[in-house]
Formats: structure tokens, C-alpha cells, sequence
């Protein structure tokens, strides 16, 4: 499974922006995929999830209200819509996704065999 994330740019505070995730190879295994991000000077941190069967998301508490994860009908794109960013969003994004058995809540980086390149998003004050 290879991934491959776009959509990250340079916004003000307070405005939104849409991150993709586009898989390819052997999608059809894919039983759960996430986003994570890391910032300048701190450790990558988990964003959200969705089980890709049953649709069930997870959030961060950071992200939670601002932000929604959600993939298509043929589950071949992943979405992160981003609302209100703020200054403390700043941060490479990665998508990540699990093939196969699902151990864990999806909150882990351990969780996740399949990492994209990752996408800058910068918000200014």
C-alpha cells in the first residue's frame, strides 16, 4: 500500500483547509486509516482515525470539533477537513493506514504499517 497525501498550504488563523489521502495498491485490505501530524521540536501526534468497514471515527482532543476525517464511498480517498485553525496547528500531516487485523484504538503510530510522505500546513497569527 503506498499513500500519498496533498493539500497542505499556508493559511491565516481561523480559516480551514482540506487535507487528501489517496491510496493505491492493495486498498481493498485496508481495515482502518488515520492522520498524524508532528510540529517543529515535538513528536508525532495522533489526529484521527476512521475504521474503514464500519465508518466509527476517532478523534484527538485538540482536533475534536475543529476538525473531521471521512473517506468516500469506494474508499479510495481519505479527507481531513480542518476548520478554525489555529497558530498551534502548524505541522507536518501524515496519513497512515492498517492492512488487515486491527490491534489497538487506532490512536498509536505502532498501529500503522503504511506511512505517506507527509504535507505542510502552516497557519499564521
Amino acid at each position: 500500500v503506498q499513500l500519498q497525501a496533498s493539500g497542505g498550504g499556508l493559511v491565516q488563523a481561523g480559516a480551514s483547509l482540506n487535507l487528501f489521502c489517496v491510496p493505491s495498491g492493495s486498498i481493498s485490505l485496508i481495515t482502518n486509516m488515520g492522520w498524524f501530524r508532528q510540529a517543529p521540536g515535538k513528536e508525532r501526534e495522533f489526529i484521527a482515525n476512521i475504521d474503514m468497514r464500519g465508518g466509527n471515527t476517532r478523534y484527538s482532543d485538540t482536533v475534536k470539533g475543529r476538525f473531521t476525517i471521512s473517506t468516500n464511498d469506494a474508499k479510495d480517498n481519505l479527507l481531513l477537513q480542518m476548520n478554525n485553525l489555529e497558530p498551534e496547528d502548524t505541522a507536518v500531516y501524515y496519513c497512515a493506514a492498517v492492512r488487515g487485523l486491527q490491534i489497538g484504538d487506532g490512536s498509536h503510530e505502532w498501529e500503522y504499517a503504511f506511512w505517506g510522505r507527509g504535507t505542510q500546513v502552516t497557519v499564521s497569527s
